[in-house]
């Protein structure tokens, strides 16, 4: 987006150090490495960077000017605007953009299912609107911001995806998105070791509800803890899984009945029906006709190493790796040994659940050792929590073991699998079960 210099100061707030330039419109820039002429850097801080040790690269590579906290600044520099934090002044100018081209916005979060249920709810809502959405799971701050800096001016609806970490995080993006709608997927156990408990996960994400508009609607999965923390006088909307007639369940296809209507997806799993119901829900509220809601769902894909289906090496594998939680493991792995024959599951280490990580790696096994599928599934696990999903599923499942490393899955795999085996990967992103598909396909030597 093009800033006049005077939408800079009226957003941000900041004091002019130096103005020395003819050009009247500035696009902003928070890369060094993707500078071109004439646009105003502004330089990001975290634990382990800070932008303005590189603003003399900057203005090298081309930046007409710059933004600061402190007082030093290239001499080189044509226009410097001084604010007291650089980060504020980022996520001011996302609301700015926000304000000016005026979309309707739909905030989503939840511990599970978020990026799904945003690319369904994309998948809807865009077959009637001109619709922007947050990339993949870029999710935190700056994400944020870089989704409303490039929405186009014709944009009517937005859709943002909000992530967290800790408390205060999903209220800060509520402030500065100031939301028509606020969608929660459901509130499990995904960061309880940074929380420390199921309460206190549902208490942040109910912080989505901060900045509503008065006017606006909340939506949510029909669940008794969100319910207890959110403090939001409009309409609400609560639905559950149990609210669809599911009419048909086989690999990449749903079918079900939801107050009334038909609908199919093509992808397979109850979780996935269920997320689809809040894009319904949405899609009624933004007076959409059945049909375009129908399309909708039905044209939604996946994104990648999301449920992604591919052949390798005569292997049937599914990648549902990019993450996971106990939740999304529970729910994905049922669905995956209930549809497919001769199923082989990889499970990986799933992270940031501190103290509880033992006990909710081995309720993964526990609940899975209840579906009858599990005696003819292969369960081969990665690392030493993942462990205790095998350990309590020794005995149950067709065959168990664990390896160390991806090296050592693969090379099993690659040795025992054959063509009529179905491969599901499953695991946090940090256990890198993409070096899994690598070495199935022969990219790394084993």
């Amino acid at each position: 987006m093009m800033f006049k210099l005077e939408e800079l100061i009226q957003a941000t707030g900041a004091e002019i150090l130096k103005n020395k330039t003819d050009i009247t419109d500035f696009e902003i820039s928070t890369d060094t490495r993707k500078i071109e002429g004439g646009e105003i850097y502004l330089p990001l801080k975290g634990e382990n960077f800070d932008g303005e040790n590189f603003l003399d690269k900057a203005v090298l590579a081309g930046a007409e000017g710059c933004f600061i906290s402190r007082t030093q600044y290239p001499d080189e520099a044509d226009v410097v605007l001084k604010v007291d934090d650089t980060r504020k002044a980022y996520l001011e100018l996302a609301n700015f953009r926000r304000r000016k081209v005026n979309p309707k916005v739909i905030a989503v979060t939840g511990s599970s299912g978020k990026t799904t249920t945003k690319e369904i709810i994309y998948s809807v809502i865009s077959q009637k609107f001109k619709t922007h959405k947050t990339f993949s799971n870029h999710n935190n701050e700056i994400g944020f911001c870089e989704t409303l800096m490039t929405m186009p001016e014709n944009t009517e609806v937005l859709i943002v995806e909000m992530g967290m970490r800790g408390f205060g995080e999903i209220e800060l993006l509520s402030k500065y998105a100031e939301p028509d709608f606020a969608v929660i997927t459901n509130a499990g156990s995904a960061h309880i070791g940074r929380l420390g408990s199921l309460d206190n996960i549902a208490k942040a994400k109910a912080e989505i509800v901060k900045y509503l508009k008065p006017d606006g609607v909340f939506i949510s999965q029909d669940n008794d803890r969100i319910k207890k923390f959110i403090s939001f006088g409009g309409k609400q909307i609560y639905y559950k899984l149990s609210d669809a007639e599911i009419k048909e369940r086989k690999p990449s296809y749903s079918r079900f009945i939801y107050k009334g209507k038909e609908y199919e997806l093509n992808v397979e799993g109850d979780y996935n029906i269920e997320n689809s119901l809040a894009a319904i829900e949405l899609g009624n509220l933004l007076n959409m006709d059945y049909e375009d809601i129908k399309e909708g769902l039905r044209a939604y894909k996946p994104i990648e190493k999301r449920w992604e289906v591919e052949n390798i090496s005569g292997f049937s594998v599914i990648n549902d790796s990019y993450n996971a939680n106990p939740e999304s493991m529970k729910a994905s792995v049922s669905t995956f040994i209930n549809l497919y024959k001769n199923p082989i599951i990889v499970l990986g280490n799933m992270g940031e659940l501190g103290e509880h990580s033992v006990e909710l790696h081995r309720s993964v096994g526990e609940y899975l050792e209840h579906i009858p599928a599990c005696k003819d599934t292969v369960v081969l696990t990665v690392g030493d929590l993942a462990k205790e999903i095998s350990d309590v599923l020794d005995g149950t499942a067709k065959f168990v073991k664990n390896f160390e490393n991806n090296k050592e899955v693969s090379k099993y795999l690659l040795d025992n699998a054959n063509a009529v085996d179905t491969i599901f990967l499953k695991a946090s992103r940090s256990m890198k079960f993409e070096e899994i598909i690598e070495q199935l396909k022969g990219e790394n030597k084993l």
